[in-house]
């Protein structure tokens, strides 16, 4: 099944003029969705369904394409950037009033100022008569007899922002919405199932979706017709708003059977195309190793030499992409393909170390924004997410363990510490994003976007005073303006003679120009990006969405726990400048161990054996859905593995049990993302798209294998077969399309591994010498490789062993030792001798099995 296009689509939707969906009622067009439709019959994907049918649906169901000014992109054809524009760049303050818990009198209030979502409640005060979503909208719906008017989007949306002020504070379009329409806001990070359906639909019909997402529904919920943002008023030859509700009232007053028809079809037709299941057990001979290839070939292809990334601008730091070029040069190396293992290595390198220089990087707060709108990663939508963080942590401590070069390991630290710093809330719990919005002073009746973040060239000379010319030159701060490195950067100069921080020369470079030793050099920079910080702390900040979401959270204590056992392989003496803090790397184990112990409190029931899939004031009324389990999953694995106690790897278990209880399709193979138990979300959905966040099948794969090399008997057998069916469902994309499901690509090859490397360490964690024994297990970079750990002497671990794999508890019990940690690497049914020095460990963890690429 194909899946929300978030990586292609995202920057394309924020704009009317360039991703305005034209509403043509369905009054003359029925024939054309019927006929569309039908042929998802036949179509492996929804993605390929686009493919197949964009230049047919575009021509017929948007008419003004052929003549517009403003073109409606296809999600699978890069754009021309230079058409862009980032809009209204001042959004009404009062769009953030409730979510902030302001107490000031407001004129309207509706019932989401009951709900807990920080997006329902920046809408609490609309003029609109907003639902949440809910039986009680539903009823409303049927007993007055009219359509429901869906709108969907989340807190840090900007354009979401924007259809709010010119819109949804309107009273005259309020009252057209409240007479005509019952509405109904959804908060998608809250409820992604909703979104799920409604945007599969817009996508399928019109070859396009994003946020906001503006549906219309009949009372029963099925699709009417379908768009994203909307100006309020009719302009350069399309409708507005007021007109597109118009066309729904009179299409729905005088041609209703044909519109319910029409939905209703829809839908059955997408349920079908959407729940494709295997035809066989296992994946056909060959498809593992040439869809590695296939793929690592395509992004290769896509390459930018001049800016690093894959594909040209907008870039977006797609995380799987880097999975892939790695595992790829991983397998290649061990296959004694050096050299072309080197040139994937190199594409990664580039790409991090251009993103890590460009302004997509927060060089003053850390972390990274959502995507850079040119092409040299300079200009970013500054909107943090989390799901990016967890990931690309990741990535930065994967290329750390390869070439043990310093400069990714302080990046993996600097978006850490960030998300320690901003991000997580008093019990350890990890927010959502923040805004790309702020105001610019504290009493600025509107926000900008990118107001928190950019500087001018006056403002740098009097906060760093002596060292500002240095600064200036470090990061191509310019009294006009830096904005000017792209035709894309800034096409309407709303960032005039503002800077977006970007190192542009390396520091060598300027050490040598300047006559300054490097270490004094970097100093300076650190010092300046403190002063920076703190008054750039004092200006008001971007909304933080403190909701916290399960799935999201399992990215990111995966790169908690990562990070505690990678990062101690950092030269002795190592020097962190801020915003960089120098942790020591276990207190990243810390934040990773209370974050899913929050969830555990806030978000299980143990009884139940449930996940909720966000909290905020308490547990959202969603349930978890399949990426909230398989995340969550891959995190607990990671805790365990490296350091973690035995209770993590047996709740992962748990969680497992209870995912393919809920989501696995035993007939048909794979799993879905939501339980079924719901009959509001029409559309159960088998996702395998790796886009801007993993799919959950493809994250399932791995944590399947990972967790069979960890038990034995038939469990192990029924995790490997899961795994197996799992990838049969989704063969003809990893044989036709690779390039969507990279991540599943590398689980395929995982699955496919003859003999994983399990790497056992026997001892007591209390040794002094444990943390190290562990280090030099995670200090290469193997991601066919499980290490597992026992205390011979603690009961909970040695009982959970004996019950889950007796090997492992035989030989912790023959390798026992009251004194030192020994380790064996285990591999093809044998084991080396047991070692008891971490460099000999290491040594014998980077022999080189030779594999076939």
């Amino acid at each position: 099944m194909a899946p929300t296009l978030h990586s292609f689509l995202y920057p394309k939707l924020h704009n009317y003029k360039t991703n305005y969906i034209f509403i043509n009622s369905f009054l003359n067009t029925t024939k054309l969705h019927h006929s569309m439709l039908r042929k998802l019959n036949s179509a492996p994907s929804i993605r390929h369904f686009l493919v197949q049918n964009h230049k047919k649906i575009t021509t017929l169901a948007h008419p003004l394409n052929q003549t517009s000014r403003f073109p409606l992109f296809s999600p699978l054809i890069q754009p021309n950037i230079q058409s862009f524009t980032r809009g209204f760049s001042e959004i009404s303050m009062a769009n953030q009033e409730s979510a902030s818990g302001s107490s000031q009198a407001h004129k309207y209030t509706n019932r989401l100022a009951l709900e807990h979502s920080p997006y329902l409640l920046q809408h609490a005060h609309n003029p609109v008569n907003w639902y949440p979503w809910g039986e009680e909208a539903f009823e409303e719906a049927r007993k007055r007899d009219v359509p429901i008017f869906l709108s969907i989007g989340y807190s840090t949306c900007h354009w979401c922002h924007v259809m709010e002020v010119e819109s949804f504070e309107d009273e005259d379009i309020a009252k057209l919405l409240n007479d005509w329409f019952v509405s109904i806001k959804v908060d998608r990070e809250e409820r992604p199932d909703v979104d799920k359906v409604y945007m599969t639909y817009v996508q399928a019909l019109y070859g396009r979706g994003g946020w906001p997402l503006s549906a219309f529904l009949s009372p029963d919920l099925k699709p009417l017709m379908g768009g994203t943002y909307f100006p309020p008023e009719d302009k350069f030859g399309r409708p507005g708003f007021k007109t597109i509700l118009g066309k729904v009232k009179d299409a729905w007053d005088s041609k209703r059977d044909v519109l319910i028809q029409s939905g209703a079809f829809a839908i059955e037709q997408l349920s079908e195309a959407m729940s494709v299941k295997a035809e066989s057990y296992k994946l056909s001979e060959g498809i593992t190793q040439s869809a590695l290839r296939k793929c690592a070939k395509q992004f290769a292809a896509s390459y930018d030499s001049q800016y690093g990334g894959f594909g040209t601008s907008p870039k977006f730091p797609r995380p799987v992409e880097v999975q892939l070029m790695l595992y790829q040069f991983k397998r290649l190396e061990d296959a004694g393909k050096s050299g072309e293992a080197k040139e994937f290595l190199d594409m990664v390198l580039f790409t991090l170390q251009c993103m890590a220089r460009g302004g997509i990087h927060d060089h003053v707060g850390g972390g990274f924004h959502r995507y850079s709108v040119d092409e040299c990663w300079h200009v970013p939508h500054f909107e943090k997410m989390l799901y990016d963080q967890g990931q690309l942590a990741n990535a930065y401590l994967d290329v750390f363990s390869i070439t043990k070069d310093v400069f990714y390991s302080c990046m993996a630290r600097d978006i850490l510490d960030y998300v320690r710093r901003d991000m997580i809330g008093p019990n350890g719990e990890i927010y959502s994003a923040e805004d790309a919005d702020s105001a610019e002073t504290e009493n600025a009746l509107g926000k900008k976007e990118g107001a928190f973040y950019v500087w001018t060239s006056s403002e740098v000379e009097d906060i760093v005073d002596k060292h500002a010319d240095l600064l200036k030159e470090h990061y191509y701060i310019k009294s006009s303006g830096n904005c000017d490195l792209s035709s894309s950067s800034d096409p309407h100069n709303e960032f005039s003679s503002k800077n977006v921080l970007i190192e542009r020369n390396s520091t060598s470079a300027l050490t040598s120009k300047l006559g300054i030793p490097p270490e004094k050099y970097l100093e300076i920079l650190g010092e300046c990006r403190r002063k920076l910080f703190d008054v750039r702390s004092k200006r008001p900040r971007p909304h933080l969405d403190d909701k916290v979401i399960v799935s999201w959270n399992g990215l990111t204590i995966s790169a908690f726990a990562r990070a505690s056992k990678i990062l101690k392989g950092e030269p002795n003496g190592t020097k962190f400048y801020f915003p960089v803090d120098g942790a020591n790397p276990s207190d990243y184990m810390g934040v990773a161990r209370k974050a899913a112990s929050f969830i555990r409190r806030k978000l299980y029931n143990g009884q139940k054996r449930r996940l909720e899939h966000s909290y905020r004031n308490g547990p959202s009324k969603a349930p978890g859905f399949l990426d909230d389990y398989a995340f969550l999953i891959q995190g607990l694995l990671d805790i365990y593995e490296y350091g973690g106690e035995v209770s993590w790897l047996a709740w992962a278990i748990e969680l497992q049990d209870t995912q393919d209880e809920l989501f696995l399709d035993k007939e048909g193979g794979g799993y879905y993302n939501t339980a079924g138990d719901d009959p509001s979300v029409l559309l159960r959905v088998k996702e395998d798209h790796d886009g801007a966040e993993p799919s959950g099948n493809s994250v399932s794969v791995i944590n399947l294998v990972r967790l069979a090399s960890m038990v034995t008997g038939d469990r192990s057998d029924q995790y490997k077969q899961n795994a197996e069916h799992l990838l049969a469902v989704f063969e003809k994309r990893l044989k036709d399309a690779a390039v969507a499901v990279p991540l599943m690509c590398c689980a395929a090859d995982m699955l496919c591994v003859p003999s994983r490397k399990q790497v056992v360490l026997v001892g007591s964690k209390l040794f002094p010498e444990f943390e190290n024994m562990l280090a030099a297990a995670h200090a290469s970079f193997e991601p066919n490789k499980t290490v597992i750990h026992i205390d011979p002497v603690d009961v909970e671990e040695t009982d959970f062993w004996e019950a889950n794999n007796a090997d492992i508890a035989l030989m912790g019990k023959n390798n026992s030792s009251s004194e030192k940690v020994v380790a064996l690497v285990c591999q093809n049914f044998t084991c080396s001798s047991p070692v008891t020095s971490p460099s000999d460990l290491e040594a014998l963890l980077i022999e080189k099995p030779v594999r076939v690429a």
